[in-house]
């Protein structure tokens, strides 16, 4: 599992501008739309992913399918999956060679980090940036 240091953590969220959220939802009371909106409210550029809304619009942003549908290039993808459903958002991860990759707290994977990191990615397992970055007291980001 990685270990991230607060330093490790400031130097992700302070370099991070665009982000892929995994699992984004509708719905206003699950966690991945209150993280939304709240990286929107800290400066973040957040894309949308989720087949099953794949067109639609959230919070400003139109949904895309998967990663590589993606209508950028983005820093980090924060994933709001079950474990046994991140493997496949992994590899396209390293394919896409996105610098972060950030599963969400409960969301462990131990071989997919493993391959990730292997690939030269950056990793964090079991945290949520809404959680980090007032810890961290770091400021909104500057677009």
């Amino acid at each position: 599992m990685p270990h991230n240091s607060p330093t490790q953590l400031r130097a992700i969220l302070e370099n991070v501008r665009t982000i892929a959220l995994v699992g984004a939802s509708e719905k206003t009371n699950r966690p991945s739309h209150e993280v939304m909106v709240f990286l929107q409210q800290q400066g973040y550029r957040v894309l949308p992913v989720n087949p099953r809304i794949a067109g639609r619009q959230l919070l400003g942003e139109t949904v895309v399918a998967d990663l590589p549908s993606l209508p950028e290039p983005v820093d980090m993808v924060d994933v709001f999956l079950a474990p046994e459903r991140t493997d496949a958002i992994i590899d396209q991860a390293i394919t896409l060679k996105i610098p972060v990759l950030w599963l969400q707290i409960g969301v462990i994977n131990e071989a997919g980090v493993a391959r990730a990191e292997a690939a030269g990615l950056i990793t964090v397992m079991d945290r949520c940036p809404k959680q980090e970055i007032p810890r961290l007291g770091l400021p909104p980001v500057m677009a």
